[in-house]
């Protein structure tokens, strides 16, 4: 081979093996949350935020369409975790604790799981809290991360395993056309980091 196509050839190569940098060590059991988040794309592919009744606990609607919530519901549950079940009876014996945005007297295992707000407050309550930082390093593989996308609304993903070339953790989540994953970690303004599984 010649020369300048030897180089041409590791140029390509360099180029395709460049397009995602490694991810940092993260627990085995949250780099497999953030896989199942993963395996939703192309499966949820549409936004969907009617009010549903459901069955309790391990309730669901049409894996095809769903809210940003029901990527972190659906995930957590490959992991033995329901929210649903684990928000309302938190709820139950705490509900002044939680937001009052909807004007309910009581809590409600339709729904309850499936809002922001609830989660933030459920999660801290939980104790996974973690720092909100703008270091990528900070956020590992199957991490929460809540913000406020136009206008205000309150949003989740989840952090990839996977990285941008700059190293920033991709996110998996619905933001309005079913599941995908982005580089926007820092597109918005967050208003909250936790992590389910810390590194063992």
């Amino acid at each position: 081979m010649k020369p300048f196509l030897i180089l041409l050839t590791i140029a390509l190569f360099s180029c395709q093996a460049d397009t995602l940098s490694p991810a940092p060590p993260a627990a085995k059991e949250a780099s497999e949350l953030s896989k199942a988040a993963r395996e939703q794309i192309g499966v949820t592919t549409t936004y969907d935020p009617a009010y549903v009744s459901m069955k309790y606990p391990g309730g669901d609607i049409p894996m095809g369409k769903g809210v940003c919530t029901d990527v972190v519901i659906r995930a957590l549950r490959t992991k033995g975790a329901d929210l649903q079940k684990l928000v309302h009876e938190d709820m139950k014996g705490n509900f002044s604790k939680y937001p009052k945005i909807w004007g309910l007297k009581r809590p409600d295992r339709n729904i309850d799981h499936r809002r922001v707000p609830n989660l933030r407050t459920f999660f801290k309550r939980r104790g996974i809290e973690k720092e909100v930082t703008k270091n990528r390093r900070d956020y590992l593989a199957g991490d929460f991360v809540t913000c406020l996308v136009p206008e205000n609304r309150p949003h989740i993903m989840i952090v990839s395993d996977e990285r941008a070339v700059d190293g920033t953790p991709l996110v998996i989540h619905n933001i309005g056309s079913g599941v995908a994953q982005h580089n926007r970690l820092f597109d918005f303004k967050i208003t909250g980091h936790y992590r389910w599984f810390e590194k063992k």
